[in-house]
């Protein structure tokens, strides 16, 4: 029998196992090394370079479909593997730099023991042959402060989002694009930076963008040796295809993608359309970019780390209902009103006030997003407010109480707000989301234990959480100066603010929690049908399955079905209606019955959403089109568009093309997704 083939992934596994060994013997080998043995050696760690570079590169065109068999948890395994690569370049540079500065210690201590120089020429030799072995290297810098600032570089450095030029004496004028070395950093907001050229001055914090380890430039091929010159290029392509060298773009998406960025809002900064705290939405781009960041990802069950058995999903064997467990934080919050939040101005027509909300550790969300509308009075623009009062159920999408259940390990977990704005511009059309600022509130204390809960006012503040924005919306206050108490009152006053409560669920809720997930946020209404679709799937998976091992499709369309409406808040509200109708009309003994209200739960789905959401009538949901949103509810709530048996099977009520995904639950793909 022909041998199995590894997958992608488990290649790359396999070659940086290799390269981990080869770079450990490489770095043993430095630390014995003498001068003599320097240009041997120094090849090896540059052979190891490229081979290392390769295979990051190779990791990075990887995706899941690539791999010949399904792999659990495959987006954590490739950022581990990414990881460890990274940490190999990180060796590989260290150890490039040692035998230089090594030689130009021998050649110092030479000239001194000659005495033929003063110390000051002594300074100007080194930096002469310090030249010359750079020259060897294809180097030119001749300047010792600007290469011992590019190898300080290699560890933290910041990119200017936009141009400063300094106003008073002390200041640091730096250029769009340029990237510098923060020397110290200050709480009022004014940072001593250096720029490559050793200049250092004062720059506000707020122009700057940090640039992560992850983020940083890799060396190619023939560009090994001159990383100062690539580091101040943020705008410049990293290779010329003429020149025929592996393209290593990647590695600066994330810094070129912000920049771009921050031009699209300097453009309306400029027409004076937005505040300048403003930027692109954050938590928006992680919606577009598929499924991870939504509820649908969250609530299907999850794989062990055997993969073969599910780690948040059980029935108790006493009851035969899903086993509850506890989740580190489970409170419920809800949003009561945004104060002080600046308006979009002239050429902006504002589609939709929200606020996102997610699970953020510090460093990236650890959740699904969640999304909250927010209503506001032309009289008073400047404020939001939430769950509107009005007759019958109230829409997911206005409703401002929420659960909040995550189970992070991290100390620093939190809640994260996005006070966001879905804009056209009346000139052209354009559509985009924008962020007015963000709040976030850390759910537990040094000690670890939760904070008290209670109604929370947060201050919002300007820029995106990974900038850390100190002021909102404007520059920082001038370093050294003093104020009084009644003027920071009043200060105080103007700046914006998120209101919300958080309270500890009531007995019957906490119970409902539970039973989902181990993180999920979510629309507190929502609870009850979230429950009962997990005792559906502990039902399926857990009993009704052969054996464990079994993977096969399983017919059902409302396990199928049921994820992507919980993403589609129109249709989860039309089944929210329906819900509450028919559960109306049970007993009360009835409603108490488990076996009762899931085959009350599944009749209602089919009858009710199930056609909906393969009507060929029905457009696709657009985030924020009021046409859209307006021709969806009248097909969901027109007495004369509902579905029976009887219409679905007429000619005259059009589905979408039949496909297998609508009738049949996929296994792997939900639990490893």
């Amino acid at each position: 029998m022909a041998p199995k083939k590894k997958g992608g992934l488990q290649t790359v596994q396999k070659e940086t196992d290799e390269l981990q060994r080869k770079v450990d013997s490489l770095v043993q080998d430095f630390n014995t090394l003498s001068v003599s043995d320097g240009t041997q050696t120094s090849q090896r760690c540059l052979d190891l370079q490229r081979a290392v570079t390769d295979t990051l590169t190779t990791l990075q065109r990887l995706t899941k479909a690539d791999e010949r068999a399904p792999v659990g948890d495959y987006d954590q395994r490739k950022r581990q593997e990414e990881e460890r690569l990274r940490t190999l370049q990180e060796k590989l540079r260290a150890l490039k730099i040692k035998p230089q500065d090594n030689s130009a210690e021998e050649e110092e201590v030479s000239e001194e023991e000659e005495g033929e120089e003063e110390e000051e020429d002594d300074a100007h030799d080194d930096d002469d042959e310090e030249e010359e072995e750079d020259e060897d290297d294809d180097e030119d810098d001749g300047d010792a402060d600007r290469k011992t600032f590019t190898a300080q570089m290699n560890n933290v450095r910041y990119v200017a989002l936009g141009s400063f030029t300094g106003q008073e004496e002390g200041d640091l004028t730096v250029q769009k694009g340029a990237v510098v070395k923060i020397l110290q950093k200050s709480d009022d907001g004014w940072w001593l930076a250096q720029d490559r050229d050793g200049n250092k001055g004062l720059v506000p914090k707020n122009y700057l963008q940090k640039i992560s380890p992850q983020e940083r430039v890799e060396e190619t091929d023939d560009d090994d040796d001159d990383e100062d010159e690539e580091s101040n290029e943020v705008l410049k392509d990293e290779n010329d295809p003429a020149d025929g060298k592996a393209s290593m773009s990647s590695n600066w998406d994330t810094v070129r993608k912000a920049v771009s960025e921050i031009d699209a809002t300097d453009v309306l900064s400029a027409m004076g359309a937005i505040p300048p705290g403003f930027r692109p939405s954050t938590l928006s781009k992680l919606l577009e970019e598929g499924t991870c960041y939504r509820a649908s990802h969250y609530i299907q069950p999850k794989l062990g780390q055997s993969e073969l058995s599910f780690k948040d999903l059980q029935l108790d064997p006493d009851t035969g209902k899903v086993l509850a467990h506890t989740s580190r934080a489970c409170v419920i919050m809800t949003l009561w009103s945004c104060r002080m939040i600046p308006p979009p101005g002239v050429g902006l027509r504002v589609l939709s006030r929200h606020i996102r909300l997610c699970a953020f550790n510090g460093t990236e969300v650890v959740s699904n997003i969640h999304t909250v509308r927010a209503s506001y009075t032309p009289s008073s623009p400047k404020t939001w407010s939430f769950s509107p009062r009005m007759s019958g159920l109230l829409p997911c999408l206005l409703d401002g109480e929420c659960f909040f259940c995550c189970d992070s390990n991290s100390p620093d977990v939190g809640i994260l707000f996005e006070l966001g704005v879905t804009y056209i511009r009346s000139s052209t059309g354009e559509r985009g989301d924008l962020s007015c600022g963000w709040a976030f509130l850390k759910l537990f204390d040094e000690n670890g234990a939760l904070i008290p809960l209670r109604t929370q006012e947060l201050a919002v503040h300007g820029g995106t959480p990974y900038e850390g924005v100190m002021d909102a919306y404007s520059m920082p206050s001038k370093r050294g100066g003093s104020t009084g108490v009644l003027h920071h009152m009043l200060m105080s006053r103007k700046l914006p603010k998120l209101t919300i409560k958080l309270r500890s669920p009531n007995t019957r809720t906490r119970g409902q929690l539970s039973l989902l997930p181990d993180t999920l946020l979510g629309c507190v209404s929502t609870v009850p049908l979230l429950v009962l679709y997990r005792q559906l799937l502990a039902d399926t998976l857990l009993l009704d399955r052969v054996t464990m091992q079994n993977a096969d499709l399983i017919c059902s369309s409302v396990l199928a079905t049921f994820p992507e409406v919980l993403d589609q808040l129109d249709l989860m509200d039309a089944f929210r209606k329906s819900w509450a109708e028919s559960e109306n009309n049970l007993k009360r003994s009835q409603k108490k019955d488990v076996a009762v209200l899931k085959k009350l739960f599944e009749s209602v789905y089919m009858s009710s959403v199930f056609p909906l959401l393969f009507s060929a009538e029905m457009l696709a949901p657009v985030w924020a089109n009021e046409d859209t949103e307006a021709q969806r509810a009248r097909i969901i709530y027109n007495p004369a568009h509902k579905i029976t048996l009887e219409t679905m099977l007429s000619s005259s009520h059009k589905h979408q093309a039949f496909n297998i995904s609508q009738v049949s639950y996929d296994l792997l793909n939900s639990a490893w997704n």
